[in-house]
C-alpha cells in the first residue's frame, strides 16, 4: 500500500531551519523510497527557496546603510544610540516610504521624520510646518498673564514678556534698556510685564521676586518701583556681607516701596516675612516649559529673544515688526508716557 502523500506547506517569508523539520514530520517514516522521494524534492524546494531568501535585501540591510549616512551627516558620537524605524508608505508624499530616526534614549531622546526614495538611494529630512497654524500665537496662550503688573498700554495688540531674575546682571542692562527708553517709544502701544524666572545659582533672586510680588498684590507702581531700584542697586545689595544682610534689604526696599504708595502695611510685612514662592515656582515651570533656560528671556507677542540682553536696534525691530503684523504703526515714538521712577 502505497502511504498517503503529503503535500508540505510554506509560509510567506519562511526560509529557516523550521520550515525542513515540518516537510520531514510530514512523510511516513516506514517507507523508505518515499523518504527519497520526498527528500530529493525537499532539497529542491529548500534550494529554490533559498534563493529566493538571498535575492531578497536583508531587512536590516538598508536601516544600517541609514544608521552609516546619519551618523556621518549630523556628526553623531560612537556612543549615541541610534534606531531606525520600520517603513511605511508616505500618506503625504507618494512614492515614498516614511521612517523615524531615534537618536538617544530617556529623557534625552529625539525622534526626527524622515522619508525612503523609491529607489532606495536617499532620504529626506522632514519637517513639516503647518501654515494654518500660529506658532506665536500659540506661545502666548501658555503664558499666563493674569493678575500680572503691566507697564505701557493697559490693552494692547503687542505684548513684550521679559522672564526676569532680579540678581541676574543681564537682566538688569536689558532693564535699564527697556525702562525708560522703549517704554517712552512704544508705551502707547506695547503692554510690558514681568514674569519670575530666578535662577537656581542666585542665591537672593528668589527672595526678592516673592518681595515683588507682595507690593503687586497692593499697587502696581509700588511693584514696578521696586524692580526698578533692585535692578538699580543690584551691586550694594551683593555687597552685603552676609546672606541675611541681603535679604534684610530686599525686605527694607519692599517696605519702603509699600510706604511711598500707602500699602497696607501690615499685610505686606506679612506677605514679606511668609515668604510664599508658590507663584514664584509656578511662572519658572511655565518659563521652563517654553523652552527658557536663561534669563532674560524675552517674547513680543509669543516670538522669543534669548541669549542675553538684546541690543536696541534689535528689540525695535522686533517691536515694529509685531506692531506691523497686528495692523499697528511702527516706529512712531511716544513721548507721553512717564518714565519710571527709582
Amino acid at each position: 500500500m502505497i502511504p498517503t502523500k503529503h503535500t508540505p506547506h510554506f509560509t510567506q517569508n519562511q526560509c529557516g531551519p523550521e520550515s525542513s523539520r515540518e516537510i520531514i514530520l510530514l512523510i511516513n517514516p516506514s517507507h523508505k523510497w518515499v523518504q527519497v522521494k520526498a527528500l530529493s524534492r525537499l532539497l529542491i524546494l529548500v534550494s529554490f527557496i533559498g534563493l529566493n531568501c538571498a535575492s531578497q535585501p536583508k531587512p536590516t540591510d538598508i536601516a544600517a546603510k541609514i544608521e552609516r549616512q546619519i551618523r556621518a551627516t549630523y556628526k553623531l558620537p560612537p556612543e549615541a544610540p541610534v534606531v531606525i524605524g520600520p517603513l511605511s508608505p508616505s500618506p503625504d508624499w507618494p512614492g515614498y516610504q516614511a521612517f523615524t530616526v531615534t537618536v538617544g534614549e530617556g529623557a534625552r531622546k529625539q525622534i526626527f521624520p524622515f522619508l525612503l526614495a523609491k529607489d532606495q538611494k536617499s532620504i529626506v529630512r522632514v519637517n513639516r510646518i503647518e501654515l494654518s497654524a500660529d506658532p506665536y500665537g500659540d506661545v502666548m496662550k501658555k503664558i499666563d498673564l493674569r493678575g500680572r503688573p503691566v507697564r505701557g498700554a493697559k490693552q494692547s495688540k503687542v505684548t513684550l514678556v521679559a522672564y526676569d531674575d532680579l540678581q541676574c546682571p543681564f537682566c538688569t542692562m536689558m532693564h535699564q534698556t527697556l525702562f525708560p527708553e522703549l517704554l517712552k517709544e512704544y508705551g502707547d502701544r506695547v503692554t510690558f510685564v514681568y514674569k519670575d524666572f530666578p535662577l537656581p545659582n542666585h542665591a537672593w533672586a528668589s527672595h526678592a521676586a516673592v518681595d515683588a510680588n507682595c507690593l503687586a498684590a497692593q499697587n502696581e507702581d509700588a511693584y514696578w518701583n521696586f524692580i526698578d531700584s533692585v535692578h538699580a542697586s543690584q551691586r550694594e545689595i551683593n555687597g552685603k556681607g552676609t546672606q541675611e544682610l541681603r535679604l534684610a534689604e530686599l525686605d527694607r526696599i519692599a517696605m519702603q516701596q509699600g510706604a511711598d504708595h500707602k500699602v497696607d502695611a501690615a499685610g505686606l510685612q506679612a506677605c514679606v516675612k511668609a515668604q510664599n514662592d508658590a507663584a514664584v515656582k509656578a511662572s519658572v515651570r511655565e518659563g521652563e516649559s517654553l523652552g527658557v533656560d536663561s534669563t532674560p528671556t524675552l517674547f513680543i507677542n509669543g516670538e522669543e529673544m534669548s541669549g542675553g540682553a538684546a541690543p536696541l536696534p534689535r528689540l525695535r525691530a522686533a517691536l515694529d515688526r509685531a506692531l506691523k503684523n497686528a495692523g499697528q504703526v511702527a516706529a512712531q515714538p511716544s513721548v507721553s508716557q512717564t518714565s519710571p521712577r527709582n
